[in-house]
């Protein structure tokens, strides 16, 4: 009877663990499915967050361009033709193009005066617009400002550096013109003393437009014959290009680098075909650099009495 007694009791007990356990598990299981419900709701969520959250997309954003040098706003660019590739690099060559108009500034040459002091010159600022051009191009959604790459570069020349300066000739060119054409003349003369004196150090650069100016009755030119599309007519400094011509001859007998140079559309007489420079205010420009790494001076003269314009590069005994 013990025996039976004990193997019933045995029997409850292991029924007793085995629902005791099936309900420890069940209660398991509805808690692990309800963290893993929980886990799916809030990935969801955070689905649903991600679709309402607007995709930032560069064309409908505002970028402030901004000067390298100072950091100023110079000026809010919307890219809405960002996707057509075409269209934007066009229109963001003639964004720079537009902007460098209002900043490149041609260096201004220092000149010697009659005592042998420096006066003058100012540096010249040139906004790179292929750079510019660049940055446009590699816009991201997290960087709105965009660097306008804009550089200054003063001129090259101290006192120090340019004492003796007009010692020793590196080469001398002479033309000639008739003494009896007095207006002719006269913008000869008031062309060789705008160039006369200009002083270069190493690297600077030198425009004839720019170093001359514009040619205007108020500044004393006259009017005389002028070559234009293979015609001779009158034009207000009629002559000034034989003293670009002559001044070409001169540097390139010195050998500084050209950087600009145009022919006239027909042969001029003072010089060699092939030898001369033609320019005109707003049109074609002469232009050179300061190849040396020593300044060099420019000696310009116009001999109305005896019809002779002769440009004469020169530096210092110790620079040679």
């Amino acid at each position: 009877m013990k025996k039976v007694l004990g193997a019933l009791l045995l029997g409850a007990t292991i029924v007793s663990a085995f629902i005791a356990y099936s309900m420890y598990t069940n209660h398991s299981a509805k808690q692990t499915a309800a963290i893993e419900q929980k886990q799916a709701a809030k990935k969801a969520e955070k689905k649903t967050e991600k679709k309402k959250k607007p995709v930032l997309k560069i064309e409908d954003l505002t970028y402030q361009l901004k000067d390298s040098r100072t950091g100023k706003v110079m000026k809010e660019f919307k890219p809405v033709h960002y996707k057509d590739k075409d269209v934007y690099d066009q229109e963001i060559k003639q964004l720079a193009s537009e902007l460098a108009k209002g900043i490149d500034t041609p260096m201004q040459n220092i000149k010697m005066d009659a005592n042998g002091s420096l006066t003058g010159g100012s540096k010249q600022i040139i906004l790179k617009e292929a750079e510019l051009v660049k940055n446009l191009q590699n816009l991201n959604t997290k960087q709105l400002d965009v660097k306008v790459p804009i550089y200054e570069t003063a001129p090259n020349v101290t006192a120090a550096s340019a004492q003796g300066i007009a010692d020793v000739s590196l080469a001398s060119y002479s033309t000639r013109f008739r003494p009896s054409d007095t207006s002719r003349n006269r913008n000869v003369q008031l062309s060789a003393e705008a160039i006369n004196n200009v002083v270069l150090g190493p690297g600077d650069s030198f425009s004839y437009n720019q170093t001359v100016g514009e040619r205007t009755a108020e500044r004393g030119y006259q009017p005389a014959p002028e070559i234009i599309n293979k015609q001779l007519v009158m034009g207000i400094g009629g002559g000034i290009c034989q003293t670009s011509s002559t001044l070409f001859n001169a540097i390139d007998g010195a050998g500084l680098q050209v950087t600009a140079r145009s022919h006239h559309s027909k042969h001029v007489g003072y010089v060699p075909a092939g030898r001369d420079a033609t320019v005109s205010w707003g049109g074609p420009d002469f232009k050179f650099t300061n190849n040396k790494d020593y300044p060099v001076i420019i000696k310009a003269y116009a001999n109305v009495n005896t019809g002779v314009l002769t440009v004469d590069v020169r530096t210092s005994q110790h620079s040679i």
